[in-house]
């Protein structure tokens, strides 16, 4: 994700659907860019400790490329859900759904263009802008303050290049239906 980080615009603006957000989203909290730490009981089984540190004491790296594929539990459920249905993704911080997949597409391209870039790639059509933000340089965010990923467009539009750590939380009751 250095790389990653290395390709972005300084300052860029994207244009709509996407919601723009200020630096000052991620200015320090009570547990680094966030108000809570991570969730107790993340979804997938995902390693609990480095979902703290890459959602609240982060702002440009990542979990390991393909670190979603290891994770038995989240690919197990993409192979249950029906075909007209979709995961939403929570927040590992707040619980609040940031993501659906897949919408406008099915499972097994969501799956395929997550492979072919080494994390979970949604795209416009699959953000919750209600609670998620892309800075100038790239970097997408909750508006909670938890570091999601990256922002990286490309000939198809904006992709949404975001840590499974980041997103493996469980819904918070106030928003879960929003």
């Amino acid at each position: 994700m250095g790389q990653i980080a290395a390709r972005m615009t300084p300052e860029q603006t994207y244009p709509a659907p996407v919601v723009m957000g200020k630096e000052s989203i991620m200015s320090k909290k009570a547990h680094g860019t966030s108000h809570v730490p991570v969730q107790s009981n993340l979804r997938w089984n995902v390693d609990q400790e480095v979902a703290d540190r890459i959602c609240n004491f982060n702002r440009h790296y990542a979990e390991h490329s393909g670190y979603f594929q290891g994770i038995t539990e989240f690919l197990q459920e993409t192979k249950k859900i029906p075909a007209d249905e979709e995961i939403t993704f929570y927040d590992s911080n707040t619980g609040k759904p940031l993501y659906y997949a897949p919408r406008g597409r099915t499972m097994a391209e969501f799956l395929a263009e997550s492979r072919a870039h080494g994390w979970p790639s949604f795209r416009d059509a699959e953000v919750n802008w209600d609670y998620v933000r892309v800075l100038p340089n790239g970097e997408t965010v909750s508006v909670d303050g938890t570091h999601l990923g990256h922002n990286l467009p490309d000939g198809k539009g904006n992709r949404y290049c975001i840590n499974l750590v980041c997103v493996a939380g469980n819904p918070d009751g106030d928003c879960a239906s929003s």
